[in-house]
């Protein structure tokens, strides 16, 4: 469940990492001056240079390792703009700025005690890795990594708790609950509806999206449009479509703290599998979660309030096709519907 901004299931699994020449040992280079500086802690770093939806199902694993590690301080390595949920995790004490693997990670060689490999298993993360000079090494079962095999077909947030647990550190794969923002909701109580993903495969069509919205708001519902600023065009679009005004389309208006808030206090969530999806797992806010090309097994939300629509027979599974997957296509506005009345939302 993922999306630019604000969701992340939407990615692709991080395991499959283009293959490259990495150098074998330490290129001098300048350490940006975003990267914190030792404060006489050991240090851990944990690489996941991905979304939301993926940091989300790792908040397991990170758990396992601030209880197994509590004297260390552990940096998570992704994106500057996950920061605001990075800090809601309660796990991690600084997050690195890290934009994917093109680029050495911003740490000094030799300056982590334990590197531990959240990405994926492919030659790039665990190559980014290596180079850093880390005391000891986490991860999957590789040439030159001790770990276990990669399961291709692991549900996410049992893969990397089951990862750290085989290098001894307990973690709970339904231990993936965050601390709610400070501050009220932006709109409590409301349905919120994202209508954005990363990819064209996982957007299911505006104007199913609106007949939802204008049926949940005729009985009575505040509807709130969700997505990120590249996303409110399509958010606006949704809201015409369903005859709502402009000033329920919260898309590109909220920071990331702001929007979690927003989630943790929504009647019912209503989205692809984004980002958004997590969120009303970590918050257990009633969900209509939509499935296109990633598979349930894989990205599904744990137990809970939280429904899931889509036709895995039709699934095609190409993450970055333009158009939408068969699989969510199938699902029917009659069906959201039907799932949010079984939330009480109708």
């Amino acid at each position: 469940m993922t999306s630019e901004g604000t969701s992340a299931a939407s990615d692709q699994q991080a395991s499959q990492e283009p293959h490259r020449h990495l150098s074998a040992g330490p290129a001098p280079r300048a350490i940006p001056s975003t990267t914190p500086p030792p404060d006489g802690r050991p240090e851990i770093l944990a690489l996941r240079a991905l979304k939301l939806g993926d940091l989300l199902v790792a908040v397991p694993a990170l758990r396992g390792l601030r209880r197994a590690f509590p004297d260390h301080r552990i940096f998570y390595a992704a994106q500057q703009w996950l920061r605001p949920i990075v800090a809601l995790t309660d796990a991690v004490d600084d997050l690195l700025p890290t934009h994917g693997l093109d680029d050495p990670l911003p740490i000094e060689h030799g300056r982590i005690d334990l590197a531990v490999n959240l990405h994926g298993n492919g030659p790039e993360s665990r190559g980014r890795l290596e180079e850093i000079g880390a005391k000891r090494l986490m991860g999957h079962s590789a040439p030159g990594w001790d770990g276990p095999e990669w399961d291709n077909d692991a549900l996410e947030r049992k893969r990397w708790a089951s990862l750290v647990g085989w290098h001894g550190v307990p973690a709970d794969p339904l231990d993936c609950r965050l601390r709610v923002p400070d501050g009220e909701s932006p709109a409590p109580d409301a349905v919120v509806v994202h209508v954005g993903a990363a990819y064209g495969s996982r957007l299911w069509p505006v104007e199913r999206f609106a007949d939802v919205a204008r049926t949940l708001a005729a009985s009575g519902h505040q509807v709130v449009f969700t997505g990120s600023e590249k996303e409110r065009p399509r958010a606006l679009a949704v809201a015409d479509a369903a005859g709502l005004p402009e000033d329920t389309v919260a898309a590109g208006t909220l920071p990331l703290d702001r929007f979690a808030r927003l989630i943790a206090g929504a009647s019912l969530v209503i989205s692809a599998d984004t980002g958004a999806a997590h969120l009303a797992s970590a918050y257990a806010r009633p969900s209509v979660i939509l499935f296109g090309p990633a598979p349930v097994s894989s990205w599904g939300p744990p137990p809970g309030p939280h429904t899931v629509l889509t036709d895995e027979s039709l699934r095609l599974g190409e993450t970055f096709s333009p158009t939408p997957d068969p699989a969510l296509l199938a699902v029917t506005v009659e069906q959201v519907l039907a799932a949010a009345a079984d939330h009480g939302i109708s």
